[in-house]
């Protein structure tokens, strides 16, 4: 288990759980947070992170998951440094959104402003029958800034993104989950076992497949379609020289469970 003062993460088998911590502000970003998100990132690109093979990330306590950015620094900031500020988290979720490994989000309760675009950063989202979604920014006088105007259209479609985001307003797990926001509904206590439970399921998977997947859909996303089948017969061909690809096929004719490396 490791500790900084914002973020408490542990491994368990091949995923990293990353638990935000701030309980005194709801959990919500400052820059502390996004600082230890960015060498959280780092330890998992680096060697001490090649055996993971996916995140959950969560928030501390049951009221929330992260509850916006800090708003109290906020009242100090110049248009240049609070576009510095955007700047900054939209790198740090962009770093989160293209990791190679599937990062699961595992919203405990409030996901508002910065919460909900963390969220959207990862790969999908569980939720509590708790939680709670929304970009509230507008009620501030200000509007998302972490790629929420940018994330939530591409999810739940520009109509709703609009409407959530012109209003401020909240939207309960159930109807989060209908708009397809959220992946799955879970009772408070399920939450986390049922996040690392998929987290081990993807961990059993060959992982440079899994990560050809996940580049697949992130870049294809925005491209046109043709150019996106390019991509996916590109990238589809590059798994023909892996190891893995040699043993999946193997264990599969010779009726036996595939033990993948990563090679």
């Amino acid at each position: 288990m490791s500790n900084t003062e914002v973020i408490v993460t542990r491994e368990e088998g091949s995923t990293l759980i990353v638990t935000i911590t701030r309980p005194e502000a709801m959990n919500a970003l400052n820059a502390s947070v996004l600082k230890a998100l960015n060498a959280v990132l780092d330890r998992v690109e680096g060697e001490q992170g090649k055996h993971l093979r996916a995140l959950v990330i969560t928030g501390s306590g049951e009221k929330a998951f992260v509850a916006g950015a800090d708003i109290k620094e906020f009242e100090a900031m110049t248009p240049q440094s609070a576009r510095e500020l955007a700047h900054h988290g939209q790198k740090t979720f962009a770093r989160l959104e293209t990791l190679k490994v599937p990062v699961i989000a595992a919203v405990n309760g409030f996901a508002l402003g910065g919460g909900l675009e963390l969220a959207l950063a990862c790969d999908f989202i569980y939720a509590s029958e708790n939680a709670k979604f929304g970009l509230p920014e507008c009620t501030l006088g200000l509007m998302p800034g972490f790629g929420g105007t940018v994330r939530l259209p591409r999810r739940v479609g520009a109509a709703k993104a609009r409407e959530l985001t012109y209003t401020g307003g909240m939207i309960a797990a159930s109807e989060a989950l209908s708009l397809g926001l959220v992946a799955k509904v879970l009772a408070p206590a399920e939450l986390l076992p049922a996040a690392l439970e998929t987290a081990k399921t993807i961990g059993s998977r060959a992982p440079i497949a899994v990560a050809m997947i996940k580049k697949s859909i992130h870049e294809g996303a925005s491209l046109t379609e043709n150019a996106a089948s390019d991509l996916e017969a590109k990238l589809f061909g590059e798994l023909f020289a892996t190891q893995d690809k040699t043993e999946g096929v193997r264990a599969f004719i010779e009726k036996r469970k595939a033990q993948f490396t990563g090679k």
